[in-house]
């Protein structure tokens, strides 16, 4: 059995309601968590030490919240007024914890399926996705993690080039697997909405619906955009169902050619709009 779990941040009371559900066992099962593993909920030390003791048997990617956890670590940026990282920050693991965050994935192929925590840039195919990821975990796991992490932030360059490099190139990589959601039709990010699609923006698209989009057909999975709620397609699942803001926490299988879903109740640990 392989399952994929949506965002977690830091709810563990509700990640080990799931596995149950699923009767999940690490010694004879996998799991794919699609990003976001800390923070806004209540254990997120507590969640990364869950996720490390189950060894191989959990992947895990990074985040938009992941990301901020070693950036305010390294005195790159403050804490949030809503974050709830200092069980990480001030933890006597913290160095083994932050190493591990560190060194996890930003894509992953798992049973057929492209797993990133908010999208694809509509002129990426699938070996590209995975490609860029790996420029950029390089650069995570690597000396010069300190000296990167200021270059991180910034909604520039919001259209993807191959041209690009540097710290722009590695920028719009970032931006595009870890906060994406709507786009024009040529594939400019737009950073600002946060609306699900009933509230559609004019001119504006959900990355997953542009027309040019290379990795259409690829069956895709991400989490991130919480207001979207569960998506179900043959070949899309958006599994961010607002868990830390009191809504669900979603799973589904997908080995073998199944899809099973299974969703646990989450109490608010933060409110919308914080």
């Amino acid at each position: 059995m392989h399952l994929l779990i949506g965002d977690l941040q830091g709810c563990l009371g509700a990640f080990e309601r799931l596995l149950a559900l699923f009767d999940f066992s690490p010694s004879r099962h996998q799991l794919t968590v699609l990003g976001d593993l800390v923070n806004r909920g209540p254990d997120s030390a507590a969640m990364l030490r869950r996720l490390m003791g189950m060894g191989s048997s959990a992947q895990a990617l990074l985040g938009n919240h992941d990301l901020h956890l070693l950036a305010v670590a390294h005195g790159v940026r403050p804490a949030h007024r809503s974050d709830t990282l200092d069980d990480v920050l001030q933890a006597p693991d913290r160095a083994a914890l932050l190493h591990w965050v560190a060194h996890r994935p930003l894509a992953l192929q798992v049973e057929g399926w492209l797993c990133v925590h908010a999208g694809v840039a509509p002129q990426w195919s699938a070996q590209d996705t995975l490609a860029h990821a790996g420029e950029v975990q390089t650069l995570l796991q690597g000396p010069e993690l300190g000296e990167f992490l200021p270059r991180m932030y910034g909604n520039e360059p919001a259209l993807w080039q191959d041209e690009l490099q540097g710290p722009e190139r590695w920028r719009c990589i970032i931006n595009t697997l870890t906060r994406m959601r709507w786009c024009s039709p040529d594939g400019t990010q737009d950073f600002k909405v946060k609306e699900g699609t009933a509230d559609a923006p004019a001119g504006l698209l959900p990355w997953f619906e542009l027309p040019q989009r290379r990795t259409s057909g690829t069956p895709m999975a991400f989490g991130h955009w919480s207001t979207l709620g569960l998506i179900n397609r043959p070949d899309l699942l958006a599994l961010d169902t607002g868990c830390v803001w009191g809504g669900a926490l979603t799973g589904v299988r997908v080995d073998g050619g199944r899809r099973e879903v299974q969703q646990t109740a989450c109490e608010a640990a933060q409110l919308p709009g914080r």
